[in-house]
């Protein structure tokens, strides 16, 4: 490789990753609603920990339908326009949907083990836990009639869907989920009876409509190609989501700066999470296209694009750290100096793991030939929260010592 190559290669990887991150520090805008509404998460014992939960599941189902919606445009079966696809769209939500009254009956049930275990909280608060994750997940599916419209519009222009349009959908996944989860739980804190029928009505109104369409989808190919190939990965995910929350809890206990801890969180997970997927799936095309070998000792030849994306994820996080103080009205020199640290050593320690495991799981599925949209993304995106928060936990602990 030569040295202009070499720069190439560099630059793209760093100004491509860099824009899909200043994408994701639209997350801030998801943090500082948890921020905001702080009192409403800290009415019940479960809802802090919970929150990674439904922030991990949205991620990962938006990026299965993305990925699946990505691919069908590029082999031509879908054409990037509403008008004409409507059947073939249904036939593309109706296993998303399936999937998500899935994940997230599991996730409720994983969270009272949980619960049970690190959160004290008992079996009676299973239910409220059920509905309100079951509320929060089906009314966060009306986006995808935006991740439609963003991806159309990507792909008339032209963008590279992965690098552009993923992280754009991503991060208004993320706020938008983030609203969902805060109002199903005003809604179902408040003391009359309407707020929690609210609720139970936006829970199941969705099961009702997935029970009485099951007997024809159950003979589409394409429904239970989907369903099989997805939900081992999304069971793998509602486990891993709630170790996730568990640690972020323990962060709440433990940190004097809760505010800007909760305003940064989205947006953290999410710039991680990017790094990593920008990392897999550049790595899974050069793969594709011969460009390298299928072996985990080929990763010194991904190193440029490898270093680009973890020097795009450290320039946006200091722009955050800076943001958030801003926006929670506690910005000076010195709580920068400190907030930047903590988000720059949470970098350093998150992104050596998150970049071997993104590209560990490139060439697993490249030498499997697993389905890298029913594969990677989900377990790429719940292992980067673990190890986000791990790493933010980690860190906070450093800080705390010096």
């Amino acid at each position: 490789m030569t040295f202009a190559a070499g720069s190439k290669a560099f630059s793209r990887a760093f100004t491509e990753t860099l824009g899909a991150h200043f994408a994701g520090v639209g997350g801030i805008i998801a943090g500082f609603i948890v921020a905001w509404q702080l009192n409403v998460f800290q009415y019940f014992p479960w809802a802090i920990a919970v929150y990674p939960t439904v922030l991990t599941a949205k991620s990962v189902i938006s990026g299965l339908f993305s990925g699946r919606l990505n691919t069908a445009l590029h082999i031509g079966t879908v054409s990037p326009s509403f008008s004409g696809n409507m059947m073939i769209l249904h036939k593309l939500f109706q296993p998303i949907l399936a999937i998500t009254l899935t994940t997230s009956f599991v996730m409720s049930v994983f969270s009272m083990v949980f619960g049970g275990i690190f959160w004290g909280i008992t079996f009676a608060d299973f239910p409220s836990i059920l509905v309100v994750v079951l509320a929060t997940m089906n009314l966060g599916l009306t986006l995808y009639v935006f991740t439609l419209a963003m991806t159309f519009s990507a792909f008339k222009k032209g963008l590279d869907l992965d690098s552009v349009a993923y992280p754009i959908i991503a991060t208004v996944a993320d706020i938008f989920i983030t609203v969902c989860y805060a109002l199903m739980l005003y809604l179902f804190s408040s003391f009359n009876d309407l707020g929690r029928y609210s609720v139970l009505v936006v829970a199941v109104l969705p099961a009702i409509f997935m029970l009485y369409t099951l007997p024809r989808n159950v003979h589409e190919e394409g429904f239970v190609k989907t369903l099989k190939a997805s939900i081992l990965a999304l069971m793998f995910v509602a486990v891993i989501a709630n170790v996730t929350g568990t640690v972020l809890q323990r962060i709440s206990a433990i940190t004097s700066n809760g505010k800007e801890i909760f305003a940064v969180y989205p947006a953290l997970l999410e710039l991680m999470g990017d790094a990593g997927f920008v990392v897999s799936s550049t790595a899974t095309t050069r793969l594709a296209l011969g460009l390298l070998k299928p072996e985990f000792s080929a990763m010194k030849d991904h190193a440029l694009q490898i270093v680009g994306a973890w020097t795009a994820s450290a320039v946006a996080l200091t722009f955050c750290s800076a943001l958030v103080l801003f926006i929670v009205g506690t910005f000076d020199l010195s709580a920068f100096s400190v907030f930047a640290s903590l988000l720059l050593m949470t970098n350093v320690i998150a992104a050596v793991g998150i970049i071997i495991v993104s590209y560990a799981l490139a060439v697993l599925t490249f030498q499997k030939g697993l389905d890298s949209d029913h594969f990677v993304v989900p377990i790429e995106s719940s292992l980067a929260g673990v190890i986000t928060s791990t790493a933010l936990l980690a860190a906070s602990l450093l800080i705390r010592l010096v």
